[in-house]
C-alpha cells in the first residue's frame, strides 16, 4: 500500500477533516486527544447509540419513564466519550508495533513518537477512573455490568492475533451499553436487552468489516486477521447476512419489549426503526466498493446515521 503523505502538525492520517482537535485544541493536549480518537468523533456514537436504544426499549417495556432516565441518557453519553477514549488508548498501547507497519495508522501518537507508552497508560487510567465515577451513580446491577464490560474491551486489541473474527470482540465491547442502559433503568437484565445486544453485534460486524477493507493489504503483509481478509471477495454476501441479522434481532427485541404493555401504534412505530435501519444498510451496499479505501471510510462513517434511525423511531414510539 502506498504511504500517505505526512500529515502536518502531527495530525493522524485518517482524522476527520477540519476536526476540532487539530483546529482548536491546545497544542500540548492534541496528542492525548488524538489517542482518544477525538479527532475522529463519529465512532463515539457506535458506543452511545446502543445505550440509548436499550434505555428507550426499557421504557417501552415497562411504560414507566422517570426523571432519572435523563441522567441515564446523559451519563451514558459522558461514559461513552470517556470509555471510547480509554479503549482506543488501550488499543494504541497494545498495537503500537503493528500500527507502525500500517500506512493508515503509523501517524498515530505512539508510533509517531508524540506520546510515550507511560503517558498513554496514565491517560487511559484517568479516563477510566472518571467513567467509573459516573457508573457508580447507576443501579448496582448496572454497575456490575459496567465492570464486566472491561473484559471484552481488554481482549479486543489482541483478537486479531488469534481469530479471523476480531470484529465479534469489537461488537461485544461496543454494544455493551444496550445491556447496561436497560439494566440502569429496569434494575435487572431482560431478554429484549440481550436480543438488542445481539443485533448491535451484527451491526458492528457489518460496519467494521467495511472499515477493515481499508487495511487489507497491510494486514495480509504483517499477518493481522480480520473478517475483511477472511471474506475477501465474498464480503458483500456476508454483509447482507449481517444486515438481515441486525434487522431481525432488533425487530425481535422490539416485539418482546413492547408486546405486553405498549399500544399497537407504539409497537408499529418502534418496529419501523429496524425496518428503516435495514433500508439504510441496503443503500450502503449499492455504493460499496471494497477495493476503494476512501469509499469504505465514507460508508463506515455513514453508519452514524444508520444507528440514529432506529433511535428516532423508538423515541416516536414513546411519545405516541
Amino acid at each position: 500500500m502506498t504511504n500517505p503523505s505526512p500529515a502536518p502538525d502531527g495530525q493522524v492520517a485518517d482524522a476527520e477533516a477540519r476536526n476540532w482537535v487539530d483546529t482548536y485544541a491546545p497544542e500540548a493536549a492534541r496528542p492525548y486527544l488524538r489517542l482518544s480518537r477525538l479527532d475522529r468523533p463519529t465512532p463515539i456514537l457506535f458506543l452511545l447509540l446502543p445505550c440509548w436504544w436499550g434505555l428507550a426499549l426499557a421504557i417501552l417495556y415497562d411504560q414507566a419513564p422517570r426523571l432519572e432516565d435523563l441522567w441515564i441518557a446523559g451519563g451514558c453519553a459522558i461514559g461513552a466519550l470517556l470509555m471510547r477514549g480509554a479503549g482506543c488508548t488501550w488499543n494504541d498501547i497494545t498495537d503500537r508495533d503493528i500500527d507502525a507497519q500500517v500506512a493508515r495508522t503509523r501517524s498515530r501518537p505512539i508510533p509517531a513518537g508524540q506520546v510515550t507508552v507511560r503517558g498513554a497508560v496514565l491517560w487511559m487510567c484517568g479516563q477510566s477512573v472518571l467513567a467509573f465515577f459516573i457508573l457508580l451513580t447507576f443501579h448496582p446491577a448496572a454497575i456490575l455490568l459496567g465492570v464486566l464490560a472491561l473484559v471484552p474491551v481488554a481482549i479486543y486489541p489482541f483478537a486479531k492475533r488469534f481469530t479471523w473474527w476480531p470484529q465479534v470482540f469489537l461488537g461485544l465491547a461496543f454494544n455493551w451499553g444496550a445491556l447496561l442502559a436497560w439494566t440502569a433503568h429496569r434494575g435487572q437484565l431482560d431478554a429484549p436487552a440481550v436480543l438488542l445486544y445481539a443485533a448491535g453485534i451484527a451491526w458492528t460486524l457489518y460496519y467494521d468489516t467495511i472499515y477493515a477493507h481499508q487495511d487489507i493489504e497491510d494486514d495480509a503483509l504483517i499477518g493481522v486477521k480480520s473478517t475483511a481478509r477472511l471474506f475477501g471477495t465474498q464480503t458483500p454476501q456476508w454483509l447482507r447476512r449481517f444486515l438481515v441479522a441486525t434487522v431481525g434481532l432488533m425487530g425481535l427485541a422490539v416485539i418482546f419489549a413492547g408486546i405486553e404493555q405498549a399500544s399497537v401504534l407504539a409497537l408499529i412505530a418502534a418496529l419501523a426503526g429496524p425496518w428503516a435501519m435495514g433500508w439504510h444498510m441496503a443503500w450502503q451496499m449499492r455504493g460499496l466498493d471494497i477495493e476503494d479505501p476512501e469509499k469504505c471510510m465514507t460508508l463506515f462513517r455513514a453508519n452514524r446515521d444508520t444507528g440514529l434511525i432506529p433511535l428516532i423511531f423508538f423515541i416516536v414510539a414513546l411519545l405516541v
